[in-house]
């Protein structure tokens, strides 16, 4: 078996979402040896945790895997791909932020130092494996995220109260504050509608969300950070799956609510046309649009037709995503 490091966020004890480091580490342990950091909440105890695993481990390591975004998280995939390079290590990034274009973009010295001594790009994301491309970084292997498709049961719901599920961290970037405008909106045409919204705080825009709902007097329901076997529970009682955001790769939870049989609409953004075709296995609409959103979820409500046929396409679709259609692509890398 290989020995692999993986470097990234694991803060789900401390209240944070659960990240890919949490979950892929988990199957990779069907085919590697993985040891990871870090679980440190403080920022620069966080980098020391990773910095010292791969000291502790640097001559009997296979491969490092780094989990790569596009906020402050890029330094330390910058820190670690060098630090790798000194003990020449393979490293591995793995690309997660939704708006890394700008990295590349403005931090080029950075991203050419990162990217181009990297064993290999990995992206779960076409519309990432584009960008990269068109910068000419070519050493990148689309390795879509993954799901255990069994744990998702799918549902057929008919739409006569509109049961609105939101499920992200609150953060400006997936635009919260979208999903009450849009309950607005729909209050306003006469419908009926309620809106529960999962997930933790992060940069003090669930504070400001509730504050909104408050105001605007409406039916919404914030559950705080759930485990996943607890929003699938809570996703049987709702019809509809919003995704809000302003900037995106290729979100999970977009995927788990395609397998579990909720309609999604979601702002075109990022990597969300490359997963969903419009009209097909979901509806996008433009970002921020509240009219384009509320009148997507009516149409929804008004044609059963179209929303049978969303769903089936939609977790056709999810079931591609299986961890045991995804694996292959990880042995192979990491053998």
């Amino acid at each position: 078996m290989k020995n692999v490091l993986y470097i990234g966020n694991v803060l789900s004890d401390s209240g944070k979402t659960v990240t890919t480091i949490e979950t892929l580490s988990i199957n990779l342990k069907e085919f590697c040896t993985i040891k990871l950091a870090s679980n440190k909440t403080n920022k620069l105890l966080r980098l020391l945790d990773m910095l010292k695993l791969i000291w502790v481990n640097k001559t009997n390591t296979d491969y490092v895997l780094i989990d790569t975004y596009s906020t402050t998280n890029f330094y330390y995939a910058f820190i670690i791909s060098q630090v790798c390079r000194v003990f020449r290590l393979d490293y591995i990034p793995i690309l997660h932020g939704g708006n890394l274009e700008k990295r590349l973009k403005n931090s080029g010295y950075l991203s050419h130092l990162i990217f181009s001594y990297a064993h290999k790009l990995v992206t779960p994301s076409l519309f990432l494996k584009e960008i990269f491309n068109n910068y000419g970084y070519d050493n990148i292997l689309y390795i879509p995220n993954n799901l255990l498709i069994e744990n998702y049961e799918f549902k057929d719901r008919e739409i006569t109260d509109i049961e609105l599920l939101w499920v992200r961290s609150f953060a400006s970037i997936y635009n919260p504050v979208l999903a009450i405008m849009v309950m607005e909106g729909l209050h306003e045409k006469g419908l009926e509608a309620r809106l529960t919204m999962i997930g933790p705080e992060k940069d003090g825009s669930l504070a400001m969300t509730k504050t909104l709902a408050k105001e605007k007097h409406l039916n919404v329901n914030f559950t705080g950070k759930l485990s996943k076997k607890e929003w699938v529970e809570i996703s049987k009682k709702h019809n509809i799956f919003i995704n809000t955001t302003n900037f995106d790769n290729l979100p999970v939870s977009v995927i788990e609510a395609m397998a579990l049989g909720l309609p999604v609409v979601s702002t075109n953004v990022g990597g969300l046309s490359y997963l969903i075709n419009h009209n097909e296995e979901g509806l996008l609409v433009p970002p921020n649009n509240v009219d384009a959103m509320v009148s997507a979820i009516m149409r929804l409500k008004e044609d059963n037709n179209l929303r049978k046929k969303i769903v089936i396409n939609a977790r056709n679709k999810s079931e591609q995503f299986d961890w045991e259609v995804v694996k292959p692509l990880w042995q192979s890398l990491l053998s």
